[in-house]
């Protein structure tokens, strides 16, 4: 007898797995049809966190009472910078978003090279190296065409993201909707 992953769950479980679905391909259709818009807003949300991060860590500052001068001063000064981070993002709204793409692509272009390179490092440990080494030379070669050209690797992982949240998205909201109840 073959089941539906949500069939067992209950009926508050499966609507919320079906918004969430909907939310997420609604997310993935507004960065294929407004990536610039997308990433924007992102920004604005990392804005945002940023100035309450700093805000939480000032006030820390200033009323910790197990904090010592020194831990007073660290919440301090990095609350400030949080804060001077979070303004300037919204003053460079554009910039910043760029700058976001790009070190993001850049740090998961360095991540899959190192992640190659590890699959070599430890070979002599593994059962099946032919398979290890093929995944290490495509980690690190995809990795490298990152870190080479993170314009168009942010460009590429965007839309890879965006068409992910719409496909899965869609499928995670239709499981929910069409899967039937545990009777």
């Amino acid at each position: 007898m073959s089941e539906t992953y949500t069939s067992g769950l209950g009926e508050g479980t499966r609507r919320f797995i079906a918004v969430a679905g909907l939310l997420a391909a609604l997310s993935g259709a507004a960065i294929l049809v407004w990536p610039g818009h997308a990433w924007k807003a992102i920004t604005v949300v990392m804005a945002i966190y940023a100035i309450l991060a700093g805000l939480v860590y000032v006030i820390g500052a200033v009323v910790g009472k197990s904090l010592g001068t020194g831990g007073r001063i660290g919440h301090g000064l990095l609350g400030l910078l949080y804060v001077i981070a979070g303004c300037f993002a919204f003053g460079q709204l554009s910039r910043t978003a760029v700058f976001l793409a790009l070190f993001v692509a850049v740090m998961i272009g360095v991540m899959w090279m190192m992640e190659g390179f590890v699959a070599l490092f430890v070979l002599s440990t593994g059962e099946s190296s032919a398979w290890n080494i093929i995944f290490a030379v495509i980690s690190i070669l995809a990795g490298i065409s990152l870190v080479s050209s993170p314009l168009w690797g942010a460009v590429f992982l965007w839309w890879l993201l965006g068409i992910s949240l719409v496909v899965l998205g869609l499928l995670n909201a239709f499981r929910a909707i069409f899967s039937k109840k545990k009777a």
